[in-house]
């Protein structure tokens, strides 16, 4: 069984979606092992409790990157996390959180990278005129939004779209991807070649 420790900042809704998948038997061979926000009152660390999960709060105000990230790292190795998945965590790592779990750091982002990296990436999508849009989960690196794509999957930006509209529409297949990500990571059948994800022929 790989144990997940999931990081989050706000109401976790990939997380959840992770949460579900494993309940319906959809992703496998999984278990969240423990939940942690940088913020006591993310409303996800509540969601994880009324699922008796793990979850704690290791606030990141007024503290060193690197002094919040070793009490990060230390309590996911007390949790024995196999693999780390950012649902939402609105911080950036440094490179040691990097090097303490090396292509084994999950992150999820609303565009189909390395188009509109960053915050605001529908609104960056709106505002360029791109007709479709997206979402990639990839592996983290030492560079925002910048590691080797595991997979993305595509949404059709329609004419009358707002930042809103199109947000909902790409958290859709947010949840898809994640579960199916993790999944493909957790097999073990693949490689990485220069920057790319390459499954291996079964």
């Amino acid at each position: 069984m790989h144990r997940l420790g999931i990081l989050l900042s706000g109401r976790g809704s990939n997380f959840l979606a992770i949460a579900e998948a494993i309940r319906e038997h959809r992703l496998l061979g999984a278990e969240i092992s423990v939940v942690l926000s940088n913020l006591e009152d993310a409303p996800g660390l509540d969601a994880a409790r009324k699922l008796n999960l793990p979850a704690f709060a290791i606030p990141s105000a007024g503290r060193k990157r690197a002094e919040h990230d070793a009490e990060m790292i230390a309590r996911l190795h007390q949790h024995k996390v196999d693999l780390v998945c950012l649902a939402g965590y609105m911080r950036i790592i440094s490179p040691t959180f990097v090097q303490a779990f090396p292509n084994r750091i999950l992150n999820v982002h609303p565009s189909l990278l390395p188009a509109f990296p960053g915050l605001d990436a529908q609104t960056q999508a709106l505002d360029y005129g791109a007709k479709v849009a997206g979402c990639t989960v990839h592996f983290v690196d030492e560079a925002v939004d910048h590691g080797v794509i595991i997979l993305q999957k595509a949404v059709s930006v329609n004419d009358d779209d707002t930042a809103e509209t199109l947000s909902a529409r790409i958290l859709e297949q947010e949840h898809r991807a994640y579960s199916e990500a993790i999944a493909c990571v957790l097999s073990g059948q693949y490689f990485i070649e220069d920057r790319r994800y390459v499954r291996r022929a079964v």
